[in-house]
């Protein structure tokens, strides 16, 4: 009589039957109805897709940059910060389109801001001295080696240097690295050209640098000449090939190339290699070389016998 209509005991029954069938039907629909449907996404599926994937997952490259004419640094870095890639620079001090030369005073602070970002520094020899040979030597003697310059005031002319001598240019460029960023360099070089002989690394390993080359898919061709590379091949190729765990090679300005890679192939680059799932970390972190690495830390290069 609540409502003002007069129902009998049978009806009410049936009336509550109706609403208890349908609180179970919204139930039961509330329960089969997935998260996507009513557009709300539950706290555990907002939390995984905000998270990147972690450390673990992610395959790890190893990108290495050598000297050039740096016209193109300061535009390449800006790039690695965007996205914020960490490198192993290698530098000689060779000649530039603008300043005294790659690791003189005129590029000194772009030098120290890459160390504050986080970036990892190593020798590529002081005036990008190229092996071009062992010197024959009675058994027992000291290795002597062809070697020749292609940057500074002996730029093209050839030498025979001891494994002192190849030492000490090694460690004049770690020195110069050292003293404008204010870092300790990675024990590590990189051979011009990659150019070397098993008894010139184990003359450098002997004063405690560890040589570094790259994969053959990190070779990103930019010395090439771009009339036969273009940046689009060279771009698709990389993406295409590179493989978890390679060491990548490109460089700070090439003279050569008529159609520069950097930074028009660089960012692509990274955007495509991270959407692989690619990640970037620097030489630091490379299991061939982090154990040599850890147990240079705190040593003084060795000095070889003259």
């Amino acid at each position: 009589m609540a409502s003002g209509l007069w129902t009998t005991p049978h009806a009410e029954r049936a009336s509550q039957a109706r609403s208890v069938l349908l609180v179970a039907i919204v139930l039961i629909a509330a329960s089969a109805c997935p998260a996507w449907a009513t557009g709300i996404k539950d706290s555990k599926s907002v939390a995984q897709s905000a998270v990147q994937p972690t450390a673990a997952a992610c395959k790890p490259i190893y990108l290495t940059l050598d000297t050039g004419h740096m016209a193109v640094a300061p535009l390449m870095a800006e790039i690695l910060n965007k996205h914020q890639v960490k490198v192993t620079f290698f530098a000689a001090n060779e000649r530039t389109q603008e300043g005294d030369g790659s690791l003189g005073a005129h590029w000194a602070p772009w030098w120290k801001a890459r160390a504050a970002e986080g970036h990892e520094f190593a020798s590529h020899t002081w005036d990008h001295v190229y092996w071009r040979g062992d010197v024959p030597a009675a058994p027992g003697a000291q290795p002597q080696f062809k070697m020749r310059p292609s940057a500074g005031p002996l730029d093209g002319k050839d030498f025979t240097w001891s494994a002192a001598q190849y030492c000490e240019e090694i460690g004049k460029s770690a020195r110069r690295l050292e003293a404008i960023t204010g870092k300790k360099t990675l024990p590590l070089f990189r051979a011009p050209g990659g150019k070397a002989s098993p008894a010139l690394l184990a003359a450098a390993k002997s004063c405690g640098y560890e040589h570094v080359g790259w994969s053959p898919a990190g070779f990103l061709g930019d010395e090439l000449a771009s009339e036969k590379y273009p940046n689009d091949f060279l771009l698709k190729k990389a993406l295409r090939d590179v493989r978890s765990g390679d060491i990548l090679l490109a460089h700070l300005g090439i003279w050569s190339r008529k159609d520069p890679w950097a930074p028009k192939v660089l960012e692509p680059l990274i955007t495509g290699l991270q959407a692989r799932g690619f990640c970037f970390q620097t030489l630091r972190e490379h299991p061939q070389y982090k154990a040599w690495i850890d147990a240079q830390a705190g040593s003084a290069p060795a000095k070889p016998a003259k």
